[in-house]
């Protein structure tokens, strides 16, 4: 599959190491995301998975590159502990 992980400084607490996936369709290439060091494709998704405490800032970085978010899934951590 084709993703992305936006992975910041995530607390030590749970809710900071939860992580989500975004299932994102319809971004178009722009001076925004032309920052990026990959291409967006025209057609299919686009998954990126970002920590709890920065799914806020991520969700109004996709609108703003003209994207939408169609699904949005937590990611299991079988390693915690």
């Amino acid at each position: 599959m084709f993703g992305q992980t936006a992975v910041g400084s995530a607390a030590n607490s749970p809710s900071g190491s939860r992580m989500f996936r975004y299932e994102v369709v319809g971004l178009r290439q722009s001076q925004e995301n032309d920052k990026n060091n990959y291409a967006i494709r025209r057609s299919g998704s686009v998954f990126i998975t970002v920590p709890y405490n920065r799914m806020n800032e991520e969700m109004q970085r996709i609108l703003r590159m003209g994207g939408k978010i169609v699904n949005i899934e937590p990611l299991s951590m079988d390693a915690e502990g």
